[in-house]
């Protein structure tokens, strides 16, 4: 794993979902290694991996560990990242951060590269990868802000178990069997593993992704208002969300309704701009039923668009149905992408 112009890079969560995503990725991408550290909790630690045939061991994460890295990928969750994110700055890393820990914190700079990769420049050591949800919204969302300008954002989403972690995805297997075989269905996790109440996500909708915040709105639903607005540089737009849990594993659905400010426009104007802006792919077709799905996005790193509508009542208002894979786009795939930006622009 020697290169020349290759950099020291540690992953902080490595053995759980998002982390192995991002080591399919790092290796996907060739992105230039000169080592690579697996860093996890206690628990963990110990474990193997092969990362492009090489066997790798699982170091338990301490502030140490992070001696000599450049580039600290973190997925280990938000405590995780506090405890240990200013210990890798300190020691020289630069931190790209998959949680929420310091996603609306001014000093940190939150990016999707594709809508605001000149916000890297600012970074203090600590770079903020945003909610899977919002990423994908928010990449569909800036080429047409950029050509015609967005007024307003009304997001319904239809979000994979994953987004819950590997014990979610679980959960829902063996309660389709339970259900299938006529037996009763337990729940443990969802919608919130900590909150009051669980309900079965098999053939099920469950109108609450994390906990209840005093105005009615969930956290996932604030971090989608929020975030977009900080990554857009849009502290003004109006933003609402409404965050759904349903059945299946992989990829996040989106349904965005949006109102633009330039006047005339057409269907066709939105999906010219889609069909030329970087990692979107436009999929939409009505008269051959081409829209993006969970599963036919799952897998992928790009963001899928389709079902572009003119709304029937309002002049400027526009419908699109958006489709991401949140591993992928939503964490791992936007991690190592800022990874790149940092490498690119000399920001490290």
């Amino acid at each position: 794993m020697q290169n020349q112009k290759g950099y020291h890079v540690a992953v902080v969560g490595a053995t759980g979902a998002v982390g192995q995503k991002m080591l399919e990725t790092l290796e996907k991408k060739e992105f230039p290694l000169e080592s690579l550290k697996l860093l996890s909790s206690s628990r963990s630690a110990g474990k193997k991996i092969v990362f492009k045939g090489e066997e790798l061991t699982v170091e338990e994460a301490t502030p140490e560990s992070f001696e000599g890295v450049q580039i600290a990928l973190f997925s280990a969750g938000g405590s995780v990242s506090k405890s240990l994110a200013h210990e890798a700055v300190n020691r020289g890393a630069v931190v790209i951060d998959n949680t929420s820990a310091f996603r609306m914190d001014k000093e940190v700079p939150l990016v999707v590269p594709e809508v605001n990769e000149e916000d890297l420049s600012k970074h203090k050591g600590i770079i903020a990868n945003p909610n899977c949800s919002t990423i994908q919204m928010v990449a569909a969302l800036q080429p047409i802000k950029k050509n015609h300008g967005i007024s307003r954002v009304i997001v319904s989403t239809y979000q994979a178990v994953s987004g819950a972690g590997t014990s979610a995805a679980e959960e829902l297997r063996e309660q389709s069997k339970a259900f299938l075989n006529g037996e009763d269905m337990q729940a443990e996790i969802l919608p919130v593993k900590g909150d009051k109440k669980h309900f079965p996500i098999a053939f099920n909708a469950l109108p609450q992704i994390d906990t209840f915040e005093e105005n009615g709105y969930t956290f996932e639903e604030m971090k989608m208002i929020n975030e977009t607005k900080k990554i857009m540089h849009a502290p003004d737009l109006p933003v609402v969300a409404t965050c759904v849990r349903l059945p299946f594993f992989t990829s996040h659905a989106e349904s965005v309704y949006i109102e633009v400010e330039k006047e005339g426009l057409q269907a066709a104007d939105i999906q010219e701009v889609l069909r030329n802006a970087d990692g979107i792919i436009l999929e939409d077709d009505p008269s051959k039923q081409e829209y993006p799905t969970p599963l036919s996005a799952a897998g992928k790193s790009d963001v899928f668009v389709g079902r572009v509508r003119k709304d029937p009542d309002h002049p400027k208002g526009f419908h699109l149905w958006v489709v991401s894979d949140n591993l992928l786009k939503g964490a791992a795939w936007n991690s190592v992408q800022i990874a790149e930006s940092l490498t690119k622009n000399n920001l490290l």
